[in-house]
């Protein structure tokens, strides 16, 4: 087990996230992808597209493994 760095913390959202499925071959020109997502083969099937509530152009892609460990429907 990894040692935790002792810069980050632990911290909980108390909001909602908008999230809506990746659908295969579309255009990911304004949706943002880190580069670790994009190195392991993202986006693929199953992976979801976030958006800030605050401001909807403002996308990044979520890996389909991280949203069904994290999320749930409202």
């Amino acid at each position: 087990m990894a040692k935790p760095d002792p810069i980050f913390k632990k911290y909980k959202r108390r909001a909602f996230t908008e999230l809506r499925p990746y659908v295969l071959g579309e255009c990911m020109d304004k949706i943002a992808i880190s580069i670790a997502d994009a190195q392991a083969g993202a986006p693929r099937e199953g992976d979801m597209i976030a958006r800030n509530l605050d401001n909807p152009s403002d996308q990044w892609l979520v890996s389909g493994l991280y949203f069904r460990a994290n999320y749930e429907p409202a």
